[in-house]
């Protein structure tokens, strides 16, 4: 308590959402903060009441040495507890699926896609669809659903853009989806939530929720960026670095993506190759291998 005026200076950026999914998440805070009073207010009232009541001085107060058992008091100790969890078990219930990361948001404009890709200490976030990429700044129209799929080219990671809702985990070798949305345009900002490294402190970047006019200037603005980002490009960009500045890129290796998602960024076979081959030698029995430049049948 005594160090609660140490936070004045804080941003209350979860209790301040600016789209849906913020919005919903701030209720759940409220709602929960709200029905744990119940017990802790009594509790603490209680604690002062009691210690006044059957003070030293006070011979008035009752003194039941061999009492050990009341029923109202039972009642209440048990019966509020379970009210409680009975109603957040199903607030948790209905919100893990409303909220549920992967579930795309639907709105009247079509969805922008991005991939996003945690590296050390930066953030890579590709367009697909617009075949642009930018480092540490993420644009997108205000009032769009922003789809997000997301992975790791290192240790895992965690996105998180707090006004706009749930963070999600970035892991090597794996995808994770978010779908997020913004009310009007504004800035925001964004972070890694999890430690992973030196550099963590400063892997910040902006999310620019933009009109549609503005997010146009801004493509465009990242198609006269820093030329094609190939394999060679990225594996520099993925070299381990601090405080990077924005940057972008007016083309994208079309795989890229998928070779970082599939580990294969170096060369090596990719997992899902990997696992194909697998599978097909299991089926056939034989000894089969990949295709390569080299051998184009295998």
């Amino acid at each position: 308590m005594a160090a609660a005026p140490f936070l004045s200076g804080c941003d209350m950026a979860l209790l301040d959402p600016a789209g849906p999914i913020g919005a919903e998440e701030k209720s759940i805070i409220i709602l929960a903060t709200c029905l744990m009073l119940i017990v802790v207010i009594p509790v603490i009232a209680m604690i002062f009441l009691f210690a006044w009541r059957y003070r030293a001085s006070n011979k008035a107060a009752t003194f039941k040495p061999d009492w050990d058992h009341s029923s109202k008091i039972e009642l209440a100790v048990w019966g509020i507890p379970c009210v409680i969890i009975a109603v957040l078990a199903y607030v948790t219930w209905v919100s893990s699926h409303t909220l549920e990361p992967s579930r795309e948001l639907v709105a009247d404009k079509k969805a922008v896609e991005v991939e996003v890709v945690s590296m050390d200490w930066k953030w890579l976030f590709i367009y697909p669809e617009l075949n642009i990429a930018s480092v540490n700044e993420l644009a997108f129209p205000a009032g769009t659903p922003v789809h997000f799929k997301l992975t790791s080219a290192t240790v895992m990671n965690s996105f998180f853009i707090p006004r706009l809702g749930s963070q999600i985990y970035t892991m090597p070798g794996m995808e994770t989806k978010l779908s997020l949305l913004a009310d009007a345009a504004a800035d925001f900002d964004g972070l890694s939530a999890n430690y992973s490294g030196g550099g963590f402190s400063d892997m910040h970047f902006v999310a620019h929720a933009m009109t549609d006019d503005a997010f146009a200037q801004w493509v465009e603005k990242a198609r006269a960026g820093e030329g094609k980002l190939t394999m060679a490009k990225y594996r520099d960009l993925a070299k381990p670095s601090e405080k990077d500045p924005v940057s972008y890129y007016a083309e994208v290796e079309p795989t890229l993506y998928h070779d970082i998602l599939n580990k294969c960024s170096d060369g090596s076979t990719c997992m899902d190759a990997a696992v194909s081959l697998a599978m097909a030698k299991e089926v056939a029995g034989g000894d089969l291998q990949l295709c390569n430049p080299a051998k184009p049948r295998g």
